[in-house]
Parts: C-alpha cells; structure tokens; sequence
C-alpha cells in the first residue's frame, strides 16, 4: 500500500495535496509532521471495500499516530480502537470515539487501567497471561460487572519481519503460549465475573507477505474447534494487525489479499459466522505523513558528507532504533547543476546514532528543505524532547486546507512542572 500519490511534486514544489510543503515550513517552521487527510480515508476504505459487507471490525492500532485529530477522523469513519494503555483509552474517548469498539491490548494492563477499560465498557480485554486474567476477574467481581475477554494466544509463527516488532514468536513476551490456551479458557470458564468473547493474535508489525497470517490462523481455527468441543463459543476472532508498507521498494500484501485469504479459510472450516476483528496501524497513517525538515549545515569529514538538518532522532526514532529506511526527497529539487553526493542525513542530537537517512544521492545547499518520506507511523508518537528539544508541530492537509492539530511545543512547556529544592 502506498499513498505517495498524495505527496507529490508540482512546479517544481513538493506538496501535500494541494499546499507547497515550502509554504508550511514558512507557516509553521520546522521540523513539521505533515499529514493528508485524503491519505488517511483512502487507507480506511482499503479496508472498509476489503471487508466486502462481511462482520468485520477495524480496530486502529492508535500507538503507530495517536494524534486526536487522526483519531476523530477514524471514528467519524465508523472505526474501532486496538489500545495498549489507560492513557490512550482517555485519547479515544476524548476524540469522540466508541468504546464498544475498544479492544484492549497489552502484556502489562495496571489496576486502574482495567478498572478505567470496565468503566467505559469497552469490547474486550486481550488477555495475556493467567495473572491477568485473575486480576481482571476479580477487579469486575468487585466492580459486580462481568468483564469482555479473549485470549491473546501466542502461536509460534515467524512474521518475517524486523526482531523488535515480531511478536508471534514463543520467546516473545506477548500472549500465552497456544498450546496452553485450551485450559485457560476453561479456567475462565469457571469464573463468574468473566465473558469469553473472542480469540486474539497478534504476529508482528511491517509484515508483507500473507502466508505468515496464514500460518497463524490455521493454527488459530483449530483451537477454536476445540474450545468448540469444550462448549466455548467465541462471538469474534482477532487477528491483529501488521500489514506492511512501502517504504522503498517492499511490494507488501494488502488488505484485499489478506482478507480475502482469511475469508476463504474460515468459511472452510465453518467458522464464517464469526465477527473478524482487525488491528491495522502502521498501513492506516504510515505513508499518510511525512516529517519536513531543513538542512542546517553541509558538512564533509574526509570523504563522508553530512546534511545536519533541524530534525533528530527525537522525532524520528525508526532509523537508528531499527536501522529502518526512510525515502528523503528534496522539497524543491535543484535545477542549477548542484553537484549531487552522498549524504548521510544527520540531527543535532549528541549522539553518533542521531541519523535519519544514509548514503543518499542528493543535491544539497544550506537552508534547503528536505521531507522524510513515510513517517506518519511510530514518529510523533516515538518522538522525545531529549537535549531538551520541543516536540514538533503536526497539521493536516485537507486539499487546500491547513489544519494545525498539534502546536510546537514551546521550551518553557518542556520544564514548567519542575521543581528547585533549598
């Protein structure tokens, strides 16, 4: 999937729609998220036209873009939401959206988190471990409320894809193991305060192929026939979320490949009844931004050349936490014969792994405007004020239209709530 075409050059200018990236950076400086909107429906639709009216769920995984206006956007679009956090359920619900559209994700849910989540009346709890299924059982007991759960099992499959976001593999932390799974559901079974709903799994982030689903639900329909034959009827079947994007030349799966291949398997095995639940974040918001930034210096160390530009790495972490690629274009690429070199494209941060690009061909002069491409996902929501550096701005683009959804953070902000000691 890939939205590039809402980021493109006109005379000569890269635009966002239909506004000149050069007119947001005067507008608003830099560095500058900039979001389309039209990217942001075009992505929904993929999935709603995927689903082809079948029961099927799109809960957004909110930690890739958690921007209130992202958020409202999808729930006007009739979207649900995939939560890790207490505080992102507060995000949800002060953007207007549904908690019964709330799934609740996470190997670490605290008391009040859970106790907030049956406050809300969320959809369910993703469970995962015996612990807290305990926990959350007694909190609803307490609460004399019974509490929505599926299980987040942990099938043992290789999303193929980078070792920090793989999470369907037995070493991971996340889920229980799904061999274990048969009689935990029958521990749950027994406890009053609960509602078996669902069955979750989650296999990983950045995933391009399909088989690796494939493989998961396989093994996911045949737990469902045996909690079938332990008298345990699920209403829904979650298998997270995970599609890839491009970010160079990945050729990544879409949500009409999956679902059509997900669809097939479950009316095979008789289990087309049940409500699909989706958890897509990256796919939603990736190519949907960009992170505008200017080059402050060129630099060059024997035969290594620099662009130290006004971005860093605390807002835009992917690249030296993954060693992720990011495409960088020229905001407005130069037609005089500037020399064209290699550039490491580099921040102000006091640290060698400050970086966000390297060896890209580019034809550079101080003060140039350049766009890393594809960060509309794990950005801002990654983003740090490290050497006490505000967070930057973030505006949507609505055709002609420029929205500011985030102001720039300002410095006296970043330490007004510390404290001196006599």
């Amino acid at each position: 999937m890939t939205v590039a075409t809402h980021f493109q050059h006109k005379d000569g200018v890269l635009h966002a729609e239909n506004v000149s990236l050069e007119q947001l950076a005067h507008d608003f400086g830099t560095p500058l998220y900039v979001y389309s909107r039209q990217a942001l429906h075009d992505a929904w639709n993929s999935y709603h036209q995927a689903a082809q009216g079948r029961d099927v769920l799109v809960c957004y995984g909110m930690k890739a873009n958690s921007n209130l206006a992202i958020l409202n956007e999808f729930a006007r679009l009739g979207t649900g939401f995939d939560i890790v956090s207490g505080g992102e359920l507060a995000r949800v619900i002060a953007a207007k959206g549904d908690p019964a559209k709330v799934v609740f994700s996470g190997v670490g849910k605290q008391r009040w988190e859970i106790e907030a989540a049956l406050d809300a009346n969320i959809k369910c709890f993703n469970v995962e471990s015996v612990a807290e299924l305990e926990r959350i059982a007694a909190i609803a007991a307490e609460k004399g409320v019974k509490a929505p759960i599926s299980l987040r099992v942990n099938p043992d499959v290789d999303a193929k894809t980078h070792p920090y976001i793989s999470t369907g593999l037995k070493d991971n932390k996340f889920g229980v193991d799904i061999t274990l799974a048969p009689a935990i559901y029958a521990q749950a079974q027994q406890m009053p305060s609960l509602n078996i709903v669902g069955l979750d799994c989650h296999i990983g982030s950045q995933i391009t192929e399909i088989s690796p689903y494939l493989d998961a639900l396989n093994k996911l329909i045949a737990l469902i026939h045996q909690l079938q034959a332990q008298g345990i009827e699920l209403s829904h079947l979650d298998i997270g979320g995970g599609l890839g994007i491009r970010y160079t030349d990945e050729t990544p799966a879409t949500p009409s490949d999956l679902l059509s291949a997900v669809f097939g398997a479950l009316d095979q095995a008789n289990l087309g009844h049940l409500q699909l639940v989706l958890e897509p974040g990256r796919s939603m918001v990736g190519n949907a931004g960009v992170l505008l930034t200017r080059v402050e210096y060129l630099k060059t160390n024997q035969d290594k050349h620099f662009a130290v530009v006004d971005a860093a790495m605390n807002d835009l972490i992917r690249p030296t936490l993954y060693d992720a690629w990011h495409d960088v274009e020229s905001v407005r690429p130069h037609t005089d014969g500037t020399a064209t070199a290699q550039y490491d494209i580099v921040g102000p941060i006091c640290e060698s792994g400050d970086w966000l690009a390297k060896d890209r061909a580019l034809a550079l002069k101080q003060d140039d405007l350049l766009a890393v491409m594809s960060a509309g996902a794990y950005a801002f929501t990654m983003a740090s004020q490290y050497n006490t550096r505000p967070r930057a701005a973030e505006v949507i683009v609505d055709n002609q239209s420029v929205h500011l959804v985030r102001p720039r953070e300002e410095l006296h902000s970043l330490f007004e709530h510390e404290r001196l000691i006599d």
